[in-house]
């Protein structure tokens, strides 16, 4: 495992991610998206935006947030479905210690693809491909979960999203419900479906007020249904909110170089569910997120950060004082 932070439980505990495996083609606009849409003629919109960069990375949030886990020094396993030529990923993944045997190999379609463009202000603009992702992972490939593991359902084959927290549920795991990109493709209901009962509901200030019109639940009506709600808002924070508990905000890290916000979220929320698997309290957790998401970001791609254990503490400390020790 490169450069990795920690050692893995004693325990047989496991972290259950669902959700995208993909490959990322990065782009970037050397401009403001906002300088050429214009608000009176989104009813036609048809604009070109000529790009400086382009390159392929290996994305998808299970990925993503698998890999950064493996460099905090946890073990987790991957439920979803990919393509015929996902074995250079699979293999790469493979050896940094992460469970694959979740996996579903189609051998007729393509694995899943992103195509993302960022501007100068870090606004983003996507396109995404499921290709081999339309394929439910689940039931096929059940996780085998014990008292101990956590799940995470993030933005992967729509099936999957709705049916694993019903499992997690029933089996007494807790689970993170993170629908992001697929929040229109849900609906009121399924998303309804999916967040009642999760441990934490996270997502951007854009996607949450999504999911309160789309339910028609209120901030304080999610907070019935969920034990926390976390909301992020990118380079400035984020936000826990908890019934009847006054909102506890958690600065982001400031770097010196940010490169890339691509992948910055899935990066928190592996910082999120370290953790929260080792027992300890949320606002710790949120600030172990912004502290893996700050390395992320000075990177041009989703898996190219690395870090020791003394560089992540050197970085917790510098901004959150000491740091507690995880067993």
């Amino acid at each position: 495992m490169p450069n990795g932070m920690g050692t893995y439980l004693t325990e047989p505990c496991m972290i259950h991610l669902s959700g995208s495996l993909a490959f990322d083609r990065i782009m970037t606009f050397p401009g403001h998206f906002e300088d050429h849409i214009l608000p009176e003629k989104l009813h036609f919109l048809n604009v070109s935006f000529p790009i400086d960069r382009l390159e392929e990375k290996m994305g998808g949030t299970a990925g993503n947030i698998a890999y950064s886990l493996a460099l905090l020094g946890e073990q987790s396993a991957i439920y979803g479905t990919v393509g015929k030529d996902f074995e250079g990923y699979g293999r790469r993944l493979a050896s940094m210690g992460i469970d694959l045997s979740g996996i579903k190999t189609d051998e007729k379609d393509f694995t899943a693809c992103c195509y993302i463009m960022t501007d100068k202000s870090s606004n983003q603009i996507n396109a995404f491909s499921p290709s081999a992702m339309k394929t439910p992972a689940f039931p096929d490939k059940t996780p085998a979960v014990n008292k101990g593991d956590w799940g995470l359902v993030a933005p992967g084959n729509v099936d999957d999203m709705v049916n694993l927290p019903a499992f997690y549920r029933e089996h007494g795991i807790p689970y993170i419900f993170d629908p992001g990109q697929q929040i229109t493709v849900l609906g009121g209901d399924q998303l309804t479906s999916g967040l009642t009962g999760a441990h934490v509901l996270i997502g951007n200030d854009y996607e949450i007020d999504r999911i309160e019109k789309m339910t028609g639940l209120s901030r304080e009506a999610l907070l019935d249904r969920v034990e926390f709600l976390i909301v992020t808002f990118g380079g400035k924070g984020s936000v826990i909110l908890h019934k009847d508990a006054r909102p506890y905000e958690v600065p982001a890290v400031s770097v010196e170089n940010v490169s890339d916000p691509t992948g910055a979220g899935d990066a928190y929320r592996a910082g999120l569910l370290k953790g929260l698997h080792h027992g300890m309290g949320m606002a710790f957790s949120a600030r172990l997120g912004t502290v893996t998401a700050s390395f992320c970001v000075e990177q041009y791609g989703t898996q190219l950060h690395t870090f020791t254990q003394e560089e992540f503490q050197t970085r917790y400390e510098s901004c959150f004082g000491p740091m507690p020790v995880l067993n």
